[in-house]
């Protein structure tokens, strides 16, 4: 091992002499060098490989391709590339590929030396790296779709490109994505072939020697792609997606043409047909900018087209009533609605369309239930307080069992100080099941803490902890807890938390609470945190792998060397119970700081 590092070493002799002998490093900076090598090599050439080893040497390499672009930048030479900067390639080549050759499953690994290749414009190493990749990755289509753009963006390769495409179609026969990239690729290279075409005629060049079809030069090729797609693709994304592939090329009109009548024809039932048809209407009958169109004749013209696509609209949601059709009508007037305009009249009509929308689809029973909430802030921000109070109610009666809704009605009653406030909190936690009602009884004693009596607040949280299933009680006294030490101080919550002790189950944070807030009396009484920290290890003391309860050994431990009335004697005891009741790697963890802690380093 020792004699191959030897060689590779010497291999670097004669690229550092240069580096030298042109200024570029100096003489301690060249050794320096080899010395890093050195330990780089040697860690690659163990018997135990590690991936991180050959990243950190391939890392190191680059950084020193950059150091020395720079330092030719600086002093302004830029002579001996070959036997300086091609060898350092060189050998990061021949690491990437040792590496690949060890973890060819990792695609980052692959991705990486596609990094660096590009980086440095190693135009033949890449295209070796693509066809190696590639034989191994095959069943990973955007690796054939990064190979097919790199031969036809760099490389201008088409016929590379597309004989990329069909191999990768070979693989994978139904990928949308394939065959999307496939025919803008086909109509990319129409498209060059028509500025092609049109420089020559200007330039006056006989044309006889040069092929160009003219069913190539109309997108034929695209067309085919699309036809063959069509066939295997069943989804009207796909059609939408090619559709606005084609609108981006002006020579493709009639292909755009047949796309559309095919999405017409299949898919007349489908929401996003509709949609996309409605949307066409904005980009139609457009004015052309002139120094005597006004700001009034825009924002009258922008109305008449938004008008076009909500009568098409219209029409969808009687063609294919459904509560997908209305909510992509919907997004369509909220899209609308929140953008920006000057014109007071254009803005109050989006308002009134988008209004109009959400309540004929909720009186057709087809709102969708996550539109509800955007509904009521529109109406809330109109200043519609009754309509938002009977939109609200009328929600809660379709969705009686959804606790969103009823969350949402609460919280438009609460904003207009409504006065049937506690019993719609009755009706709500009444017909949403138990589980699952946390948001609405914590909005409740919230609401209670600022409306209601002490009393009254008291006896609604005691029944929260009753009402709620056992793992969401388990927030509702972390509240009940803070309620109690804000409302009536430390008496208070010590009485609440002897109370809430008898009824599992807890958290971690409970506990931390009421220790905090022992922490605050003046004095500070360590059998109250003692007492507490027994509680909590009698809880969470071993079996629980999260950290936080580790450290909660660590704490005790600390408060017992740090409190005026610590007793550093009981340390010992605990660092005792803590070994034999933690499981796994936190017993090494706890160790570790343990020793950290009685060193003075934490």
């Amino acid at each position: 091992m020792a004699e191959r590092i030897e060689q590779r070493l010497e291999d670097r002799v004669p690229e550092l002499e240069q580096l030298e002998r042109v200024g570029l490093f100096t003489r301690r900076e060249i050794r320096a060098v080899l010395r890093k090598a050195s330990a780089l090599e040697y860690k690659i050439q163990r018997r135990t490989l590690r991936k991180e080893d050959f990243i950190n040497y391939i890392q190191y390499e680059i950084n020193l391709l950059e150091l020395i672009k720079k330092r030719r930048a600086r002093i302004g030479y830029s002579f001996k590339r070959d036997e300086i900067e091609h060898s350092i390639l060189q050998r990061v080549h021949s690491l990437f590929n040792r590496a690949i050759g060890k973890w060819k499953d990792d695609v980052q690994l692959w991705l990486s030396h596609v990094a660096f290749c590009k980086q440095w414009n190693a135009k033949h190493q890449l295209s070796k790296v693509f066809s190696s990749m590639l034989a191994i990755h095959s069943n990973k289509p955007a690796l054939w779709i990064m190979a097919a753009k790199w031969e036809m963006e760099t490389q201008l390769s088409s016929e590379s490109a597309r004989h990329l495409f069909l191999r990768a179609l070979r693989f994978h026969p139904e990928c949308p994505k394939i065959y999307q990239e496939y025919f803008r690729m086909e109509l990319m290279h129409a498209e060059k072939q028509r500025k092609e075409k049109k420089a020559f005629e200007q330039a006056k060049m006989d044309l006889g020697e040069f092929n160009y079809s003219e069913e190539i030069l109309n997108g034929e090729m695209a067309r085919i792609v699309y036809r063959e797609a069509a066939q295997k693709i069943k989804g009207v994304e796909f059609h939408l997606a090619v559709l606005s592939i084609a609108k981006l090329f002006d020579f493709a009109q009639d292909l755009q043409k047949e796309i559309l009548e095919s999405l017409q024809t299949k898919f007349a039932d489908d929401p996003l047909t509709w949609d996309y048809m409605a949307r066409r209407e904005l980009e139609m009958g457009s004015l052309e900018s002139t120094e005597k169109t006004t700001k009034q004749m825009k924002a009258s013209e922008m109305t008449q087209r938004e008008e076009r696509c909500c009568a098409v609209f219209e029409e969808a949601v009687k063609a294919v009533p459904t509560e997908n059709m209305w909510k992509c009508y919907i997004t369509f007037c909220l899209e609308r609605y929140n953008r920006k305009t000057n014109s007071e009249n254009l803005k109050q009509k989006r308002l009134e369309r988008t209004l109009s929308a959400f309540n004929n689809a909720h009186e057709s029973s087809l709102l969708p239930e996550a539109l509800y909430k955007q509904w009521l802030q529109l109406l809330l921000e109109s200043s519609l307080f009754e309509k938002a109070t009977e939109v609200a109610e009328a929600a809660t009666k379709r969705f009686s069992l959804s606790v969103e809704i009823w969350q949402m009605r609460l919280q438009v009653l609460i904003q207009l100080k409504s006065d049937d406030i506690t019993q719609c909190f009755e009706e709500a936690v009444k017909q949403a099941k138990s589980k699952g009602t946390l948001p609405l009884w914590t909005l409740w004693v919230d609401w209670s803490e600022g409306t209601h009596s002490k009393e009254d607040t008291e006896a609604l949280y005691k029944r929260s902890l009753h009402a709620t299933t056992p793992a969401e009680s388990v927030t509702m006294k972390g509240k009940y807890l803070d309620w109690a030490y804000r409302s009536d101080g430390y008496k208070k919550v010590r009485r609440v938390f002897a109370s809430l002790c008898e009824n599992r189950p807890f958290s971690l944070d409970f506990f931390r609470k009421m220790i905090q807030i022992e922490k605050e009396q003046e004095p500070c009484r360590m059998l109250h945190l003692r007492e507490y920290y027994e509680r909590a290890l009698r809880e969470f003391g071993s079996t629980d792998s999260e950290l936080s309860f580790k450290d909660l050994w660590l704490d005790y431990i600390k408060e017992e060397l740090s409190h005026p009335q610590g007793k550093p004697e009981n340390c010992g005891s605990i660092h005792w119970r803590a070994m034999k009741m933690l499981q796994g790697d936190l017993v090494e963890d706890f160790v570790s700081k343990y020793t950290l802690l009685q060193t003075g380093h934490l």
